[in-house]
C-alpha cells in the first residue's frame, strides 16, 4: 500500500511544469545569497584650516598639523573665513630721503594668500645711457685689457654706477660724407683713395654715401652691405673734378672779367655789373660749403638703423662751412640725441699741423675754416689727417679699427626721464698716462627708456 502511495506522489510531482519549478528554486537561492545594502553616506564638508597655520601649504603635508575626522551629516558645512587684505600704508613704504642713500628697510611682504589683493605693480621708467669709450696711450695706440673697475662715469658732476660693460665689437653703420668743393689737386687724392674704403670694413658692416658741394646728395639711396658689389659703383659716383681756386682781383684795371666770349664773361661768377660790381670794382663771390646740411642728411638716414649697431658719420673734408640752412647747434643736438659719432679725415689746408687750433678763432661774417673738428670733439669721434694719398687710405683703416674696438659702458641716469635738457658726461680713468675719448654729453630720448 505504501508503494502505491509513493508512486502516486512522484507522478504528481512530474506533472508540474519545469518553468515553475526552476523559478521557485532560483528565487529561493537569490534570496539566500543577496546581502543587505545600507544607505549611502551623506557628503561631508571639508574641515576649515586651523587659525594658527603659518607659511604656505606644503604638498603632501597640508598647511599644518591638523587632525581630521568624520563629521556628522547633520552638522551644516563650515564656512572658511575670507582672507583679509592689508595694503601697506604710505608710512610703511621705505623711501630714500637722499639720492645717494642706500635702502636699509626690507620691502613690504604680503601674507600668504594676499599677494593678488595687496601687492601693486609699480613701473619706473629710467634712462639707459650707452657710452662708447676709446683709450689710447701716450703714443696714440689703443689700450686693451681694462675692466669696469678702471672707469668712472659722471653725469652732471654726479657719479653713476656702471650697470653695463663690454669689450665686444659692434657692427658698424657708417655714412660717408665726401666734400666735392675741394680744390682739384686735393680732390684727385680723395678720388684715388676711395677704393680703400671697402677693405677697412667687414661683411657685418653697412655703408651709405653722401656728397655735398652746394647742397647734400644721397648717392647710395640708403644703406647697403659693406662688402657688396654695389659699393664700388656708389663710390665712383662720389668722385668729382674739384674746383679751381684762383686768386680773384677785385680792384684796379685788372679787376672784372679779362676773358670774354661774345661780349660776355666766360666765368659768370666774375661777370661785371649787378652783384659782381662794375668795370672798376668786383665783389668776390663767396664760397659755398654746406657741411652742416650734409651731416644732417646723413644723421637722418642713420637714425633709422636698429639698436645694437654703432652709428658713425665719416666725413672726408677740409671742414669749411658756409651756406647751410641748418645751424651747427641744431645738427649737433640731433647727433647727440640719436647717439651718432662723427669721425673725419681732414684734407687740404685743415690737414696742416696746428690748423685745428687756429681754426677755433672764428672771424665774424666769414666762413668757418674747420667746423668738422668741433663735431668730432663733441660726439666722441676721432680725427685723422691727410698726409698724402697713402695717409688718406691708412686713415680709413685706423678710424674703422678704433670705432670697432671700444669699451662700451652703460648706466642708468638719475635725472628725470625726459626733460629736454643737455646732460654732460665725463669718463675718468684710474690709470695715468692715458687718453680717454668719449662723447661730451647727450639729450635724452624715448628710445633710451627702459
Amino acid at each position: 500500500m505504501k508503494l502505491v502511495l509513493t508512486a502516486i506522489a512522484l507522478a504528481a510531482l512530474l506533472s508540474l511544469s519545469p518553468n515553475s519549478h526552476m523559478s521557485l528554486s532560483t528565487a529561493a537561492v537569490a534570496q539566500q545569497q543577496q546581502p543587505t545594502v545600507p544607505d549611502a553616506p551623506t557628503p561631508q564638508a571639508p574641515k576649515p584650516l586651523a587659525s594658527d597655520v603659518n607659511g604656505p601649504i606644503t604638498p603632501g603635508q597640508g598647511a599644518g598639523n591638523t587632525t581630521s575626522g568624520p563629521t556628522s551629516s547633520s552638522n551644516p558645512p563650515a564656512q572658511q573665513p575670507a582672507p583679509t587684505s592689508q595694503a601697506p600704508s604710505p608710512s610703511q613704504v621705505p623711501t630714500n630721503q637722499g639720492k645717494d642713500q642706500v635702502q636699509t628697510a626690507p620691502p613690504e611682504t604680503p601674507a600668504a594668500g594676499e599677494g593678488v589683493e595687496s601687492v601693486t605693480k609699480l613701473v619706473v621708467r629710467v634712462n639707459f645711457v650707452e657710452v662708447p669709450v676709446t683709450v689710447k696711450d701716450s703714443k696714440g695706440k689703443l689700450v686693451a685689457g681694462l675692466t669696469y673697475r678702471d672707469f668712472k662715469v659722471f653725469e652732471n658732476e654726479t657719479r653713476e654706477p656702471i650697470a653695463f660693460f663690454t669689450t665686444d665689437s659692434f657692427p658698424l653703420s657708417i655714412a660717408f660724407v665726401i666734400d666735392q668743393s675741394l680744390t682739384s689737386d686735393v680732390m684727385t687724392k680723395v678720388n684715388n683713395s676711395l677704393g680703400a674704403i671697402q677693405g677697412a670694413l667687414t661683411p657685418y658692416d653697412e655703408v651709405a654715401v653722401f656728397t655735398y658741394n652746394n647742397g647734400a646728395q644721397n648717392r647710395s639711396g640708403g644703406f647697403t652691405g659693406a662688402q657688396s658689389a654695389r659699393v664700388p659703383f656708389v663710390l665712383s659716383m662720389a668722385k668729382s673734378a674739384g674746383e679751381e681756386m684762383l686768386v680773384p682781383i677785385n680792384d684796379g684795371p685788372m679787376a672784372g672779367c679779362n676773358v670774354r666770349q661774345n661780349g660776355n664773361c666766360v666765368d659768370p661768377n666774375i661777370q661785371p655789373g649787378r652783384s659782381a660790381g662794375g668795370s672798376t670794382f668786383m665783389t668776390i663771390p663767396k664760397e659755398i660749403h654746406t657741411l652742416n646740411d650734409a651731416i644732417l642728411a646723413a644723421a637722418k638716414e642713420l637714425s633709422t638703423r636698429p639698436k645694437g649697431r654703432r652709428r658713425i658719420i665719416y666725413v672726408i673734408s677740409d671742414g669749411k662751412e658756409y651756406g647751410s640752412k641748418a645751424t651747427y647747434k641744431e645738427v649737433l643736438r640731433y647727433l647727440e640725441t640719436n647717439k651718432i659719432a662723427v669721425y673725419g679725415t681732414l684734407v687740404g689746408d685743415s690737414a696742416r699741423w696746428g690748423e685745428g687750433y687756429v681754426s677755433r678763432v672764428h672771424l665774424p661774417f666769414s666762413m668757418y675754416d674747420n667746423i668738422l673738428a668741433r663735431y668730432i670733439l663733441a660726439t666722441g669721434g676721432e680725427p685723422d689727417a691727410e698726409r698724402g694719398l697713402d695717409g688718406i687710405e691708412k686713415s680709413y683703416a685706423r678710424i674703422a679699427e678704433e670705432a670697432r674696438n671700444q669699451y662700451t659702458l652703460g648706466y642708468y641716469s638719475h635725472q628725470p626721464v625726459i626733460d629736454g635738457k643737455f646732460r654732460k658726461i665725463e669718463v675718468r680713468l684710474e690709470r695715468t698716462g692715458m687718453e680717454v675719448v668719449a662723447k661730451q654729453g647727450y639729450y635724452p630720448s624715448a628710445e633710451d627708456m627702459r
